[in-house]
C-alpha cells in the first residue's frame, strides 16, 4: 500500500477506532469481548528468545503470546530479514483490548517498542503483520523478540526472584504493597534497606489464600546488623503453591513517623525448591516412584513420607542415566540416619530391604550417591518406598508387640503362667531379654522363640534373685521373633506356684 494511503488512513481514522481496526484485521476479538484463547497456530513468546517469521499474502500476520506481570517493563524488537516487508507490531491483553500498537519507529519503518509497562498480570498477545494486513502488498523475513527490561517501582508491582526496586515511605504513603509467585519448597529472602532519611523499614510477608490474609513472616531489625535498621525476612520456607503480598513499611506503619528511600529485593536462598534440602523435602507417597537427578552442586535431594509402626517398607534407589552410584539414607523426623545402604539393590543400585517401622510418623529418603559431598558420581535416578505389609501380619491377635529399647510389665500366676511377645529382628542382630521380678515371689523364666514359636534359648536365674537374663544371643536370620515370659515349672523340683509383676527389658547391642 502506498504513502499516500496510509497517510490518509491515519488521518481519516480516530484513536478510539484503530483498536477496532486492528480487530477487523487480526481476526481477534474486539474490546469487551470474551476472553481470548490462545490457537494451536500461536507461539509462546519467551524472554530472551528470537523467533522468525515471514508474511506475505497468505500468511499477512503472526501472532504469539507470553505471560506477564503487573509493573513489568518490557521491550519488544523486530527486524526485517528479507524483502520489502512494512511490519506493523501491536499488543492486546487477554480480553482483546489493545495495550499499544506501532508502525514506525523514530523514523525507522521497522517498528519496536522500547519500554512498555504492562499494566496487569494477564497473558498478553503480540500480533505481528503487515500494513495493511489482507489488503497489504508488502511480504518478507521478520525477527521478533521481547526483553524484561525491568519492573516498576510503584505499589502494587509484581516482583519476580531477582528483582530490585527503590521508592519511598512518607507520610502520604506509610505502607507499599508488592506481590510475587511462589511454589512449595521455595526458600526466599527479601530485604528492605534504607538508602536516604531516618526510615526505619518494616516488612511483613502474608499469604493472599482464598481471599484470606495470613502474615507468615514479618521482621523489623536484621538480628544480624544489629546497628543497622534494615529489615531481612531470611531463609523462609513457602509451604504452598500461592500468591504472596509484601508489605514495605516503617517501624509504626500508618502510625510511624521516620520517612525516607529503600531498596527492596527479593531472591532464592541457597538450595531452594522442593527436594533441595532437609527444609523443603519433596512429599513422597508409599508406593509412588519419583525421579530426579543429582550433580555435583546437588548431590543429596531430600523426600518425606508418612508410615505407621510396624510397617514393613522397602526403599529402593535406582540408577537410570550417567555414572551415578546410588546411596540411600533413611532417617527419622528429627533428621537422623536410622539406617542406610549403597548396592543392596544390585548392579551399584541401592535398596534398604526389610525396614521395620518403629513408630507411627514422618520418616525422610536422603537421595545422594556413594561418599556424598565428596563423591564424583551425576546421574538421573528413580527413589521408591515399597510396604510390603505389616511386620506382624502373621502374628495371632492378642500377641503383644515389643520394640528394641522398649520396656514392658506383665503379672504371672495360675491364670496367667505366661504371656508372649513378638518382635521383629535383622540377621546378626545381637540382643539381650531381661525379666525381672517386681513383687511377689515369682521365679522367672524367659525364652527366645522363633517364628514357629519353637524356642531357640531359654534361661531361669542368670539375672541373679530369682530372675531371668538372655545376654548377646544373635539372631540367626531376619523375621519375626518371639519372647516368652513364664515362671519356673518345678522341673527341676522347685516351687512350681510363684506368682508376681515383672518388667521385661529387650534391648540390642549396638557395636
Amino acid at each position: 500500500m502506498g504513502h499516500w494511503v496510509r497517510t490518509v488512513l491515519y488521518r481519516v481514522l480516530s484513536l478510539q477506532m484503530i483498536p477496532i481496526l486492528i480487530s477487523l484485521l487480526c481476526g481477534l476479538v474486539l474490546p469487551g469481548s470474551a476472553p481470548l484463547q490462545a490457537q494451536a497456530e500461536d507461539t509462546s513468546l519467551d524472554y530472551g528468545a528470537v523467533f522468525s517469521g515471514r508474511l506475505d499474502n497468505t500468511n499477512p500476520r503472526q501472532v504469539y503470546y507470553f505471560e506477564g506481570l503487573r509493573g513489568e517493563v518490557i521491550s519488544i524488537r523486530l527486524q526485517v530479514t528479507d524483502g520489502d516487508l512494512d511490519p506493523v507490531l501491536t499488543v492486546l491483553d487477554n480480553r482483546g483490548r489493545l495495550v499499544a500498537t506501532l508502525d514506525d519507529y523514530a523514523g525507522d519503518k521497522v517498528p519496536r517498542i522500547p519500554a512498555l509497562t504492562l499494566p496487569q498480570t494477564d497473558r498478553y498477545y503480540v500480533v505481528v503483520g503487515r500494513f495493511g494486513y489482507t489488503l497489504g502488498t508488502t511480504s518478507g523475513g521478520y525477527e521478533v523478540d521481547i526483553e524484561r527490561v525491568s519492573v516498576s517501582s510503584a505499589s502494587g508491582s509484581q516482583l519476580r526472584y531477582g528483582d530490585s526496586i527503590i521508592n519511598r515511605i512518607s507520610d502520604m504513603e506509610p505502607q507499599l504493597y508488592y506481590t510475587f509467585e511462589a511454589k512449595a519448597g521455595d526458600i526466599i529472602n527479601i530485604t528492605m534497606r534504607r538508602v536516604s532519611g531516618d526510615l526505619d523499614p518494616y516488612l511483613q510477608i502474608v499469604q493472599a489464600r482464598s481471599g484470606n490474609a495470613f502474615v507468615i513472616a514479618d521482621n523489623d531489625d536484621n538480628a544480624d546488623s544489629p546497628a543497622s535498621f534494615d529489615a531481612l525476612v531470611e531463609a523462609l520456607v513457602i509451604e504452598e503453591d500461592d500468591t504472596y503480598v509484601i508489605i514495605a513499611s516503617r517501624y509504626g506503619q500508618a502510625s510511624g513517623i521516620s520517612s525516607g528511600n529503600f531498596l527492596l529485593t527479593i531472591d532464592t536462598g541457597q538450595n531452594s525448591g522442593l527436594g533441595n534440602s532437609s527444609r523443603a523435602p519433596f512429599p513422597l507417597q508409599v508406593g509412588s516412584p519419583i525421579e530426579g537427578t543429582l550433580t555435583n552442586s546437588q548431590y543429596e535431594r531430600y523426600y518425606r513420607f508418612e508410615a505407621q509402626a510396624n510397617d514393613l517398607l522397602s526403599v529402593r534407589m535406582e540408577r537410570l542415566g550417567g555414572g551415578l552410584d546410588p546411596f540411600v539414607i533413611l532417617a527419622d523426623a528429627d533428621l537422623k540416619p536410622i539406617t542406610s545402604d549403597d548396592d543392596g539393590g544390585g548392579g551399584q543400585n541401592a535398596q534398604i530391604n526389610q525396614f521395620v517401622v518403629p513408630d507411627t510418623g514422618a520418616y525422610y529418603v536422603i537421595a545422594t550417591r556413594f561418599d556424598r559431598e565428596t563423591g564424583t558420581t551425576a546421574g538421573n535416578y528413580r527413589v521408591q518406598v515399597v510396604k510390603l505389609g505389616n511386620a506382624f501380619d502373621d502374628v495371632q491377635e492378642g500377641v503383644q508387640r515389643i520394640g528394641y529399647g522398649s520396656t514392658s510389665s506383665g503379672f504371672i500366676d495360675d491364670d496367667t503362667p505366661e504371656i508372649l511377645y513378638a518382635f521383629r529382628g535383622e540377621a546378626g542382630d545381637t540382643i539381650t531379654v531381661s525379666m525381672n521380678r517386681a513383687e511377689g515371689n515369682l521365679d522367672s523364666v524367659v525364652s527366645i522363640l522363633n517364628s514357629d514359636e519353637r524356642p531357640l534359648v531359654t534361661d531361669d536365674d542368670s539375672g541373679g534373685n530369682q530372675n531371668a537374663r538372655i545376654a548377646a544371643y544373635t539372631l540367626p536370620s531376619s523375621g519375626t521373633y518371639y519372647i516368652r515370659a513364664g515362671r519356673y515349672t518345678g522341673d527341676p523340683p522347685g516351687d512350681p506356684n510363684t506368682s508376681g509383676s515383672f518388667i521385661l527389658v529387650l534391648a540390642q547391642r549396638v557395636n
